[in-house]
């Protein structure tokens, strides 16, 4: 347990909240990155079916990790990607209302043990160049930024992300 804060893997259940967490961070953390249009568009029905299906496509080394309080309920997660080498955060969100309370933070902790348990020495993730928020979180966690990007295409337009990347304990 990190704070208030314990960490599992998700399971079937948590997928609608999973969804929402994320579609919820997407609208708030993506706007005047990505069109508001697209952000608008988005349907938490289609999310809850593929995060319905990334939950039952986990395995030992890529799951997705809850950050649950006490009363139960999941206030961030992490979506690990440790099939192949570097090891890679591939999400981490955390719900509107429980910002600063730690449970990003836990999740972060938790995904990160999860790769160097898995065996890997370094691991990677991705952020939208523009998500100022997002990379003093990440720099603040131990991640540099190694200058490499991509344009990431979405509906009719595109974003660029920046790699992170980080040693392992």
């Amino acid at each position: 347990m990190t704070g208030r804060w314990a960490v599992r893997r998700a399971v079937a259940a948590d997928a609608p909240r999973l969804a929402s967490i994320c579609l919820g961070g997407w609208r708030t953390a993506y706007r005047g990155i990505l069109p508001d249009d697209y952000l608008d568009a988005l349907n938490l029905a289609e999310w809850e079916e593929m995060f319905a299906a990334r939950v039952a496509a986990s395995t030992e080394r890529t799951t997705m990790l809850a950050a649950v309080n006490a009363d139960g309920e999941i206030g961030a997660y992490a979506g690990v990607l440790g099939e192949r080498e570097p090891g890679m955060l591939g999400a981490l969100y955390a719900a509107t209302e429980w910002r600063g309370t730690g449970a990003g933070h836990a999740a972060h902790e938790a995904a990160v043990a999860h790769l160097a348990a898995c065996g890997f020495s370094r691991a990677v993730l991705w952020v939208f160049e523009r998500n100022t928020p997002s990379r003093r979180f990440y720099e603040a966690h131990g991640w540099r930024c190694d200058e490499v990007t991509q344009a990431t295409k979405f509906a009719d337009g595109s974003a660029v992300e920046i790699r992170y990347s980080r040693p392992l304990p």
